[in-house]
């Protein structure tokens, strides 16, 4: 990454309440995405970070949004405080409490050049209507040199034991074009990388197709989102597997809900 597009980190502590976040203006679009999905203003006034990290399931559009962002967390254990992705502070590899949440921001400065970095997001849900919890989503992040992706983040709810997981495959778009080919081969690979358990909103086989549904139409929106391409802040379709349809909603610009 070039000097002059220094990238910040936006540190959030563990105490501030959801809402607090949201009202942040550094909050990212992503995570703003996230917070203002299923959540209630209630919720989000009444649950603090700590809260929403260790009982993930209520705000697992948030965790999910967080993992693609690659925050840290600041971990407080019996030998002192300690830096850790999130991720792996959420599959237990520690003990202790988290005392700050670590966001890294966009780059400061927008790409004016070919060798500078871009970055795109991207979300995409499907649930049986819109004010509905989705069943499975995924949230994407994809920093652009050049032509080339630098790093792909991609994670899913709805298609894991654990509410909220950082998908291996889209790690494979690194030192390559991102383009309708990558995006669809990821796709496939999530797919067979996903291990769902089907409950009454959607089989196993279901949330399995739909985890490549989404996951496609989340990169499709970072690559939009960060090759500057105007669309639509928001759209919603249709799109059946397993015998069923399903209102599919994707976001992928910059802009926030007011």
């Amino acid at each position: 990454m070039k000097d002059d597009q220094a990238r910040d980190t936006w540190s959030v502590d563990a105490g501030a309440s959801l809402q607090s976040v949201l009202d942040d203006p550094e909050c990212p679009p992503l995570l703003h995405q996230a917070l203002t999905g299923v959540l209630s203003w209630q919720t989000r006034n009444e649950t603090p970070v700590h809260k929403a990290l260790m009982a993930p399931r209520v705000t697992s559009q948030w965790v999910a949004a967080l993992l693609a962002l690659g925050a840290t967390a600041t971990v407080e254990g019996e030998a002192g405080p300690s830096v850790l992705p999130l991720h792996a502070f959420l599959q237990r590899r520690t003990a202790g409490e988290v005392s700050a949440l670590h966001i890294p921001l966009p780059p400061s400065l927008p790409p004016v050049s070919e060798g500078d970095v871009r970055e795109g997001w991207g979300e995409a849900h499907v649930a049986r209507t819109p004010t509905d919890e989705p069943i499975v989503a995924a949230f994407a992040i994809v920093e652009m040199d050049g032509s080339t992706v630098r790093q792909a983040r991609l994670a899913l709810t709805g298609v894991w034991p654990e509410p909220a997981r950082l998908a291996e495959a889209p790690a494979r778009l690194a030192g390559g074009p991102l383009d309708e080919t990558s995006i669809r081969a990821v796709a496939e690979a999530v797919e067979q990388e996903v291990t769902p358990r089907g409950d009454f909103r959607g089989s196993a086989g279901y949330r399995r197709a739909m985890a490549g549904v989404v996951t496609r139409r989340a990169l499709e929106a970072a690559w939009r989102q960060g090759e500057g391409r105007e669309g639509r802040e928001g759209k919603e379709g249709k799109q059946e597997a397993g015998g069923r349809m399903q209102d599919v909603g994707c976001r992928g610009q910059g802009a926030r809900d007011e």
